[in-house]
């Protein structure tokens, strides 16, 4: 029994994390025969069963339940080696091929897609996979290399790279909500406005924390509109259905605008926003020279925002 080409590894993995001949070949630019092709001999060379087929969908086996996770290290490892010599020849740090990115759904769309554009002008090499969403599925079930995510990393493996350590989430209104129903003078009124909440996985974000010089307090929060994509909170705030506690990198430029006003403005949450590098074969110079730009870019936006300034809460200055 044996593995003949560590493409082949590659296939398999792919097919594993899709759960699917089909997205997998899609994700590598082959056929669904083809996939089938490579996992059948992979099969054959191993003697095992590696999938269990349906119509629909595939699913692994208990061999290949075993075998996916050295699998996996076999490729990073590779990548790893592969990485080292590109370096040795290109210090800048260009990317080529495939760098597979998850964004957050209001700084994705609003903000990161064209600085990502920017950023990379000079890489004609690279192929940018993206997914974008606020729905936050462990890194590691993901196909993606790298993420922007705010909080610190939900995996003491993963490697994050500060893109905005002073970043805050806020509280924000428009101005004619404020004309119509006037704005909260402490936290407690808050439970008298119509609050904008956030739907995290399964969880509905009611339960707001506001930090200010006199402590920390949290409120329960009520309101008639949710959902699941930060956009759609910030646009209800512009379009002055109510309150809510969006991310300053979300909402600088409406604030900037007059489109919003900040409600509370003693008050405010922590949310710093990283670069999170699933695994340390995948922290190249390329990433480093990303990052930097990246947190330049976010710098300039919360600019007009002084509790947005300076270093991380707990890192000393320089």
């Amino acid at each position: 029994m044996k593995i003949t080409r560590l493409e082949d590894l590659q296939v398999f993995v792919a097919a594993a994390e899709a759960g699917s001949f089909t997205e997998a070949a899609r994700r590598l630019h082959l056929t669904p025969a083809a996939v089938s092709a490579v996992v059948k001999r992979l099969e054959q060379g191993l003697g095992s069963r590696l999938f269990e087929r349906s119509t629909r969908h595939v699913r692994l086996s208990d061999a290949g339940e075993r075998l996916l996770g050295p699998a996996r290290e076999a490729l990073q490892a590779l990548a790893l080696c592969e990485g080292v010599l590109q370096e040795e020849g290109d210090p800048i740090g260009h990317f080529n091929g495939p760098l597979r990115m998850a964004l957050p759904s209001d700084l994705g769309r609003h903000h990161l897609l064209g600085w990502l554009r920017e950023c990379l002008a000079d890489d004609p090499g690279v192929s940018l996979e993206l997914r974008v969403s606020d729905r936050l599925s462990h890194l590691l079930e993901q196909p993606v290399d790298v993420a922007v995510r705010y909080g610190e990393p939900d995996d003491s493996g993963f490697i994050a790279l500060p893109l905005a350590p002073r970043n805050a989430r806020v509280l924000v209104a428009s101005p004619a909500y404020a004309a119509e129903h006037g704005l909260p003078q402490s936290p407690a009124e808050l439970r008298r406005h119509n609050c904008l909440r956030f739907v995290l996985g399964d969880s509905l974000y009611s339960r707001w924390r506001l930090e200010s010089a006199a402590g920390a307090q949290t409120v329960e929060v009520r309101g008639r509109h949710q959902a699941d994509d930060g956009a759609v909170v910030r646009q209800w705030a512009v379009d002055g259905l109510g309150i809510a506690y969006k991310s300053a990198l979300d909402v600088a430029q409406d604030l900037a605008a007059g489109r919003l006003l900040r409600v509370l403005p003693g008050h405010s949450e922590p949310a710093p926003l990283n670069l999170v590098v699933v695994s340390r074969q995948h922290l190249t110079s390329g990433l480093r020279r990303l990052a930097g730009r990246l947190a330049a870019r976010c710098q300039a936006l919360l600019a007009p925002l002084p509790e947005c300034q300076g270093p991380a809460p707990d890192q000393p200055p320089g």
